[in-house]
């Protein structure tokens, strides 16, 4: 009998491999379900889910027990440090805010699999926006979202101020949100069939069906080297037939995914609701190889279809052949947030603690302007958002695509500033350059203005807010900020050492550390426990190879 079970699984695994050829009719619709199972136990505190082996499928292993491909094609895009720039020159900086978090998550992957990470995957300011922060809630639902700022000396450079601005999405309790049209895309190509893909990505979705209401209504729609859907829209208080349509699902195949979203748009309209939360969630590992394979030909697909009022998220699941550059752009194109999935706590952070941030948008296209005194601020360097960077005439043009606010999203962006006739200044003086004419008395207390723009979820046209940044507000000691300040500054320390910490002077790991621990306050969640905990793993790392 014994004998006949490892034939018969020889059998299955070489089939198998035959059907992950990339061959786009190699796999039907139907052939990545498999026979329902009981939902297995699964020990939450575990990196993937172990769950019992199906049929064709290795058993799973924890995720820090797996070994990397021999080539690791991981994919990301190339970021340039934002660079110090002059105000007498660019007075001006315009960008896009983003909530995103997926750089942060994949970062941890990497240290918990003990190596550092690419540096082009460390992008600072999804870093900083993974964190809560005790932000004041806006007092009224227009403008959605309070603004504050704050600054007081750098950390790593005593020359030099931190200027923090923060933006904070009034909330909306669960039982509240508008009634939703979800659609599940899900990649069941082979390069899903591992332990921290398809077997991670099931539970995840099903913590996310746990929380669904009767006004609820979820579709699933899967693809590998075809698509098909898999579940019919259904109401969100039927779980167990959700769950069970989940649970069925299987990987192999090849992986045509523009033909999936373009399925799953199709879905999406047909139960759309009007005035609700309309939404596909997108959950693969990037690895695109049949069909609509080039990024910007998937990018220019997801325009035209959002322009129907229908947003996609990402979920990025796995490691190895991991396509991070598309994830992220692809939410980005798509009216949505990108998250990294690389445990199940990770998946009840953003699929059922933050699920009214994740699904429930309250304002789209935000943009930030800053204009800076060029009498009060001689340098500006914006930390993060490389590539969220917008030209100046972007922020008045409302055709030009910025980020959205999920409901109780928070967004942290930072400059690091060099006061007129402080030892901070990096740029040597120009030989030629004009002299800065004095302020006026009116403006010579400002270091600058800041602008923001924003469109309410129904509307085209966007409402703009102006906030003079005045020069007294500047604390002069750190010791003076508040704790969000203190530990923002430290997860942008972090970020900025990652990626080769050029301006962060001798700032060293264990100064990061301390400013970190210095800073920790309420920690509800142990997510900034975590943070100095892979701090300390970066440190130990640091004379090692990066991944």
């Amino acid at each position: 009998m014994k004998l006949q079970q490892v034939l018969l699984g020889i059998g299955l695994g070489i089939l198998l491999g035959s059907c992950s050829s990339h061959s786009p009719n190699s796999t039907s619709a139907n052939a990545v379900l498999s026979t329902p199972k009981a939902a297995p136990q699964m020990d939450e505190s575990m990196p993937a889910a172990s769950a019992p082996a199906t049929v064709g499928m290795a058993a799973p292993q924890r995720m820090d027990a797996m070994k990397p491909l021999p080539n690791n094609t991981e994919k990301y895009a190339k970021i340039e440090d934002n660079p110090v720039k002059k105000v007498s020159e660019s007075p001006v900086s315009t960008f896009s805010i983003d909530v995103d978090t997926g750089s942060y998550s994949n970062v941890r992957r990497m240290l918990n699999r003990g190596a550092l990470p690419n540096p082009d995957a460390v992008r600072v300011e999804e870093m900083l926006n993974y964190f809560p922060y005790d932000y004041p809630l806006p007092t009224t639902q227009d403008p959605p979202f309070s603004v504050n700022f704050e600054i007081a000396p750098t950390p790593w450079n005593k020359h030099t101020q931190l200027l923090h601005i923060s933006l904070k999405g009034y909330d909306v309790p669960r039982s509240q949100l508008p009634p939703a049209n979800l659609v599940f895309l899900i990649d069941v190509s082979g390069s899903m069939m591992m332990p921290n893909k398809i077997e991670l990505l099931k539970p995840a979705l099903k913590m996310l069906t746990e929380q669904l209401r009767a006004q609820d209504k979820v579709a699933l729609v899967v693809y590998a080297g075809t698509e098909g859907v898999v579940l019919e829209p259904t109401s969100g208080d039927q779980k167990d037939k959700i769950i069970a349509a989940i649970e069925r699902l299987n990987a192999g195949g090849s992986t045509n995914g523009g033909a999936g979203i373009k399925l799953a748009y199709s879905v999406a309209q047909q139960g759309f609701i009007q005035g609700g939360i309309n939404r596909i969630l997108l959950a693969t590992d990037g690895d695109f190889n049949v069909g609509i394979t080039d990024k910007n030909a998937l990018r220019s697909l997801i325009e035209e279809k959002r322009k129907g009022g229908i947003s996609l998220s990402t979920l990025g699941f796995g490691m190895d052949n991991y396509n991070d550059e598309l994830m992220e752009q692809l939410a980005d194109v798509g009216n949505g947030n990108y998250a990294y999935i690389d445990t199940l706590n990770e998946a009840r952070k953003v699929l059922v603690e933050e699920m009214s941030s994740t699904l429930n948008t309250i304002a789209k296209d935000v943009k930030i302007q800053v204009e800076f005194n060029p009498a009060v601020v001689a340098e500006y360097r914006l930390l993060g958002y490389e590539n969220r960077a917008l030209k100046r005439e972007d922020f008045n043009n409302d055709k030009v695509d910025a980020g959205e606010i999920g409901a109780g999203h928070s967004v942290t962006a930072l400059y690091e500033l060099a006061l007129v006739d402080s030892a901070g200044q990096r740029l040597e003086p120009l030989r030629y350059g004009a002299k800065i004419a004095s302020s006026s008395v009116s403006k010579a207390d400002e270091l600058g203005l800041l602008r923001l723009r924003y469109k309410l979820p129904s509307s085209e046209q966007s409402k703009l807010l102006e906030y003079p940044m005045k020069r007294a507000v500047i604390k002069s000691e750190l010791a003076a900020s508040s704790e969000r300040f203190r530990f923002a500054a430290a997860v942008a320390a972090f970020g900025q050492q990652l990626r080769g910490g050029k301006y962060l002077e001798q700032f060293s790991y264990d100064a990061i550390l301390d400013l970190g621990r210095g800073a920790r306050g309420e920690d509800r969640f142990g997510y900034r426990a975590e943070f100095l905990n892979l701090l300390s793993l970066a440190k130990t790392l640091s004379t090692k190879p990066r991944q």
